[in-house]
């Protein structure tokens, strides 16, 4: 998601600020109604740095920091901001870590959650602006970048259908199955009944493997080679099945799997 850390962080709408003390961390100093000056002087210069410099000059601790600003604004959110990223990994796996085990974590809660899932949905929208009504073919790079910020984090399979026009302008991209940890159910005549719905000429499948690797399993390949037949006999194309894992992509057109 690092194309997008700029964007975001510009459109993303600040929470509001009347988090209460039992939501979120430890109660507030009670005799003062702003953070002390350590607090306040650590986050000016953390926001400095990231005005300067972009979130390529931030660690994602700090980057996290500034996203928890808006949600904590009175407290210090460093240690928060290290126990998330014990739980989960790194700044993009806390965006996309599902809210109930978010609110698991010490110092975690309602408007934590809800400014993390604000991000993450910016997130998905800015990425998503760059491939809808576009040619997908000539911006494959920005394509891949949206599979990955979408899906490479789930913790279940996802299986997602991008439908494009005769121009190969991509005119809907629907998430058609959700399933468990390792598999993710997909029916050939579904997907064949929604292309001719929309009115589609050719298809893109796409879904992630959350073990992080995305080679392709023998039921990927029969279930592609499944969809790829029944499109042929509508006079449909399958330019890709695209498999989305942790840092890189499968494409079984580039594997000669298609």
């Amino acid at each position: 998601m690092t194309g997008f850390q700029d964007s975001l962080f510009r459109f993303a709408p600040a929470a509001a600020a009347d988090t209460s003390p039992a939501e979120d961390e430890a109660t507030p100093p009670p005799d003062t109604g702003k953070a002390p000056s350590y607090i306040r002087d650590h986050r000016a210069r953390l926001r400095d740095r990231f005005m300067g410099g972009g979130a390529d000059a931030l660690p994602d601790y700090e980057l996290l920091e500034l996203v928890l600003f808006r949600a904590i604004p009175r407290q210090d959110v460093k240690p928060l901001a290290r126990r998330l990223l014990d739980q989960f990994g790194d700044f993009n796996a806390v965006l996309s870590a599902p809210a109930p085990r978010l609110a698991q974590v010490e110092g975690v809660g309602p408007a934590v959650v809800t400014e993390l899932k604000v991000v993450e949905a910016a997130a998905h929208r800015l990425a998503r602006a760059r491939v809808l009504q576009r040619p997908v073919l000539s911006g494959w790079d920005a394509l891949l970048d949206y599979c990955h910020t979408v899906m490479a984090h789930r913790e279940v399979e996802q299986f997602r259908i991008l439908f494009l026009d005769r121009k190969n302008i991509l005119i809907a991209d629907e998430a058609q199955a959700r399933g468990t940890v390792d598999h993710v159910p997909v029916y050939p005549r579904e997907v064949v009944k929604r292309a001719l719905e929309l009115n589609a000429s050719a298809l893109i499948l796409v879904h992630n493997h959350p073990s992080g690797d995305p080679t392709p399993s023998p039921q990927d390949i029969a279930v592609t080679r499944q969809i790829d037949e029944g499109l042929k006999v509508l006079g449909l194309v399958l330019h890709d099945h695209l498999i989305i894992g942790r840092q890189r992509e499968i494409s079984f057109r580039s594997e000669g799997l298609l």
